[in-house]
């Protein structure tokens, strides 16, 4: 299938118009029609070649790991999918489906690696994957996901990388009715995870750098705000978290965020891929609480997230773009000037 995307040809020019070849449909594939595509953080530092330890992109590079669309066409032996029905796909679209990961639906850590959206390498054909920034793509079935009707297609896309990224924590580690959550950082990521956390019935808290937060964030759904810069502060909220999410996408000090973790509670790392500013070991052994990672989730908790944020009516603040400013939002992503994530209306990329 032929089509057209926007592509990096290298880590140091703009992304510029890309025509090239899809796939054709094996027995078990899904074609799907982009309409919308999230534009993600890691699209920027992937085209860019920002993450050493991640590994090299492969260059063309057409990123989008957040994909809204309508299904084309359909493999003979698909059997949850239909043409015209509105579908997404996230940030894998392959797994060996075999090891025990796969097995238990974490196909995000399979023992194989999953083949990601973009800048991976398909399992059969050893090609390298195309994301979303395109107007179409092929997907095994197993790894398209449904979008519930009451999802508003044009602000959902980014819940596909963004959200199941906080989400998959705050269900790892149980939160509901009663916990206490804290939130460092509101921005892509962490926004969602007090409209997230909140919806789910949790006491929210953003701690922030900034006291000019505090306004935004009780609008996102969170009870309270804690002045990271005010000792005092810092020191009065002790022990007062069962589960921080750490969203900052810099390399940072944990120190001053690990005392505020109650007995046994978790300091979940979503934002920062690689090294950290070291810590104390004492707070994490006289309380047992963790310092822990976490990647986005599975296909099946993937789709449980879709359906709860239906329900619950659960959304990221959008921007709407054409495809042809992604280099301009880049800009403004490096600068922090987008409130809180860019979304491509697909239908100004010409096929």
């Amino acid at each position: 299938m032929k089509t057209m995307g926007y592509a990096a040809l290298n880590a140091t020019t703009p992304l510029v118009p890309f025509s090239f070849e899809r796939r054709a449909l094996r027995r078990n594939d899904v074609a799907i029609e982009i309409l919308w595509s999230g534009v993600c953080h890691s699209d920027l530092h992937q085209t860019r070649d920002d993450w050493k330890e991640w590994g090299a992109p492969v260059y063309p590079c057409v990123p989008g790991p957040e994909i809204i669309g309508r299904v084309t066409e359909v493999g003979s032996e698909v059997s949850r999918y239909q043409v015209g029905q509105m579908v997404a796909v996230g940030t894998i679209v392959d797994g060996c489906q075999e090891c025990d990961q796969c097995r238990r639906h974490e196909e995000q850590m399979c023992r194989e690696f999953p083949t990601v959206t973009y800048n991976g390498r398909d399992r059969i054909s050893g090609e390298i994957t195309y994301g979303g920034y395109a107007k179409h793509i092929v997907v095994r079935e197993e790894f398209v996901l449904n979008l519930p009707e009451a999802l508003d297609p044009s602000r959902a896309a980014p819940l596909l990388c963004a959200g199941i990224t906080v989400y998959s924590p705050l269900r790892t580690w149980n939160v509901g009715p009663g916990s206490r959550v804290g939130v460092i950082g509101i921005g892509g990521l962490g926004h969602l995870a007090v409209r997230l956390a909140e919806a789910l019935g949790a006491t929210v808290t953003v701690i922030t750098r900034s006291a000019a937060k505090a306004q935004e964030a009780h609008e996102l759904g969170a009870k309270h705000v804690l002045l990271s810069t005010s000792a005092e502060d810092m020191q009065r909220a002790g022990s007062s978290f069962d589960v921080i999410i750490d969203t900052i996408p810099t390399r940072h000090d944990l120190s001053a965020y690990v005392p505020l973790l109650d007995i046994e509670g978790a300091l979940v790392i979503v934002g920062n891929l690689g090294n950290m500013e070291g810590f104390s070991t004492l707070p994490l052994i006289l309380g047992r609480r963790r310092i822990t990672g976490s990647p986005s989730g599975g296909i099946a908790q993937t789709q449980e997230m879709l359906n709860f944020c239906a329900q619950k009516g659960v959304y990221p603040e959008c921007e709407i773009i054409p495809i042809q400013q992604i280099n301009q939002a880049f800009e403004r992503m490096e600068r922090g000037e987008v409130k809180y994530r860019f979304v491509i209306d697909m239908a100004s990329l010409s096929a």
